[in-house]
């Protein structure tokens, strides 16, 4: 059975119990829960939800477009019908338009209109964010050198949280971090989220990080080993709950599915070289079982 849906249920219901409602930039208030970890043994079990269908193929090319393309354009995304990242878009002119909980004149979080310039240059991009940053470091690049010729090396670390570059990132890195360690043939990581969507962000970003590992794994010659995956505010936003409760009962009353197996083409050995076309022709998942779909509104 899927023991990433008796994980993450856990924390949703942690939440709802336990969670403080708090008021945040986004104007719509969260429950959350301050800190939160999960490990994943990816020989025993590849992490994707059963209890709400997640769609292997977006997350896998939003990964993709992160650290394979390294692009920030949200234009790559949308070719290949991909559409997690319209809200965050900056404009034709190089503005980006929302609503937001900011301070006035007196300090206190009032809801104001977001109008900021970022410059034509950006334009259709999010800024200086995600993929920008592994391209200006060649991130992806310089971790697969270590991973293959120096395997003992424990600096082997993406950090995505750039100081220099959070003005002009129009949404700063969540999933901010991840270090690598090779032990015993085993490629394992850990990930750093400093704030966690859990309907909406955290079944795409575990998938993922699940899948990167899987990739490079195969990219080095080395098997997967484990993710440890740790949390800073989990929360829930209050127009989720009502969501959130039904895939906690479509768990307590007809439990979880069997996990997936999931399938890399075996014949791609170079990380750069797998498919990031619309059809994502290099990633499968075999005998995907799900209760369906659940829709979660987005707060910017």
């Amino acid at each position: 059975m899927s023991q990433w849906d008796k994980d993450y249920i856990e924390l949703c219901k942690t939440i709802i119990a336990d969670g403080r409602r708090v008021v945040n930039r986004t104007g719509v208030d969260s429950v959350k829960v301050p800190a939160w970890h999960f490990r994943f043994d990816l020989e025993k079990e590849f992490p994707i939800l059963t209890t709400k269908q997640v769609f292997i193929r977006q997350a896998a090319l939003e990964m993709l477009w992160i650290y394979q393309a390294q692009s920030n354009d949200v234009r790559w995304l949308q070719k290949r019908d991909v559409k997690i990242w319209n809200e965050w878009e900056i404009d034709d002119e190089g503005y980006w338009n929302a609503t937001q909980m900011l301070p006035d004149e007196n300090g206190v979080l009032t809801k104001q209109s977001v109008h900021k310039f970022f410059g034509k240059e950006y334009a259709h991009t999010i800024g200086t964010a995600y993929g920008y940053i592994v391209n200006k470091f060649q991130m992806t690049q310089n971790l697969i050198d270590k991973i293959k010729n120096h395997p003992e090396d424990r600096r082997m670390i993406m950090t995505l949280w750039q100081n220099d570059y959070l003005d002009t990132a129009v949404l700063p890195s969540c999933v901010w971090s991840s270090e690598w360690d090779v032990t015993d043939g085993k490629l394992n990581c850990w990930v750093h989220q400093r704030s966690c969507d859990v309907p909406l962000g955290l079944p795409f970003n575990v998938t993922q990080y699940a899948l990167l590992n899987r990739m490079l794994a195969q990219s080095c010659g080395l098997k997967s080993g484990t993710v440890d995956w740790s949390i800073k505010d989990a929360h829930i936003y209050v127009n989720q709950i009502d969501g959130i409760k039904e895939q906690i009962k479509r768990f307590d009353e007809q439990g979880d599915l069997p996990a997936p197996e999931l399938w890399l083409n075996p014949e791609v050995k170079d990380f750069f070289e797998f498919d990031n076309s619309r059809d994502c022709k290099d990633v499968k998942l075999i005998n995907y079982k799900h209760m369906g779909k659940i829709a979660f509104p987005i707060s910017q």
